[in-house]
């Protein structure tokens, strides 16, 4: 069976395990170790804050419930201290601490890891925030290095960065259980209606060739919070509760948040103001009944008006198997519910060109 890992970002990476318990301490370890990391064990959060300012993990496993300090607290000052702040955080955490998890990624962890433990899961979730860490630190290094660098440079960095957001929303589309092809389409319609909003008189002075450029980059970034999200609530398909509820309506906020702190230069990131406000407003409703703050008609962004008709179309005619006017049949019923009338309209008009 091939590794889950690449080894290059797992050598010698310090892996701090915190747990008061010793045989989860244990088990962790023996994890890590086998991927190659070296592990590094704390079984309080006093502890745990001495071990990190010390030597700098790259990573922290931390559990929640922990006397005297228990995780949150310990995240609050790691995310307090310059020294720390950016070390990435993954709550160990059971299945039904559903307000313990939003609680956590709210506080800034990345992650959440269940027990009993599962080695493949455990060494995914490692691998994964390794090597974004890796990442972000050589983003940071490309980002001290631009500032005296040519506008040449600041393009490729643009590219990195995108290339980067990509790798999130296929991981966050995978764990959505999408169906292969979907992101690919969504952008292609979203570029299709774009322009076709921009033959309308009442959307041509919104819609310039940049701007649908730009909606065509930032379209399959409107789901990217789902990374946060627990994958088998993601795939729940019914019966949820209202803390599973409010879960995964977080993953509006936590797209956002993420694509803002990529937000470095404004001069080189109009696609990522679009990709804001995709990633934050798809699920506001034309009607206001949407979320996350209930915005109403106008109040939207018009990319995330887009994006909320098109990812509707998409699923529809993808994985509901629906035909083209069947799926427009349907959406008709939301115009002006969900979604704004004037732009189905033209959604329709052009279908024939979607994918």
């Amino acid at each position: 069976m091939s590794m889950i890992y690449d080894e290059k970002d797992t050598a010698a990476a310090k892996v701090l395990i915190v747990d008061d318990v010793e045989i989860n301490r244990m088990v962790l370890e023996e994890i890590i170790r086998t991927m190659g990391c070296e592990p590094l064990l704390a079984e309080s959060g006093q502890q745990a804050l001495k071990i990190a300012s010390q030597y700098h993990p790259k990573l922290i496993l931390s559990d929640i419930s922990m006397p005297g300090m228990d995780g949150f607290e310990l995240c609050k000052s790691l995310k307090a201290n310059k020294k720390t702040k950016e070390i990435p955080i993954i709550f160990i955490s059971a299945f039904d601490e559903a307000e313990d998890i939003v609680k956590g990624l709210k506080l800034g962890g990345e992650d959440y890891i269940t027990k009993p433990f599962i080695t493949e899961v455990v060494q995914a979730r490692v691998a994964v925030h390794l090597h974004l860490y890796t990442v972000k630190n050589e983003l940071m290094e490309t980002n001290r290095k631009l500032q005296i660098s040519v506008d040449a440079q600041l393009r490729q960095m643009e590219e990195e960065k995108k290339n980067i957001l990509y790798a999130l929303a296929n991981i966050a589309a995978k764990n959505s259980g999408y169906e292969q092809g979907h992101t690919q389409r969504l952008r292609h319609n979203c570029r299709i209606l774009a322009q076709g909003m921009q033959l309308s008189p009442k959307y041509e002075d919104q819609i310039s060739d940049d701007y649908i450029d730009a909606i065509e980059i930032a379209a399959c970034l409107c789901d990217i919070g789902n990374i946060g999200v627990p994958k088998e609530l993601l795939r729940k398909e019914m019966d949820f509760t209202q803390d599973e509820i409010e879960i995964l309506h977080s993953h509006t906020d936590l797209g956002a948040q993420l694509l803002s702190d990529l937000h470095v230069n404004s001069d080189y990131n109009d696609y990522l103001n679009i990709s804001i406000d995709i990633s934050h407003y798809h699920h506001e409703n034309w009607d206001g009944s949407g979320y996350p703050q209930g915005l109403k008609g106008e109040q939207i962004p018009v990319a995330a008006q887009i994006v909320s008709i098109m990812e509707a179309y998409c699923i529809l005619t993808g994985e509901k198997k629906y035909g083209r006017q069947e799926a427009l049949e349907i959406m008709e019923k939301d115009a002006g519910v969900r979604f704004n009338p004037d732009i189905f309209k033209i959604c329709c008009r052009i279908s024939r060109q979607f994918s």
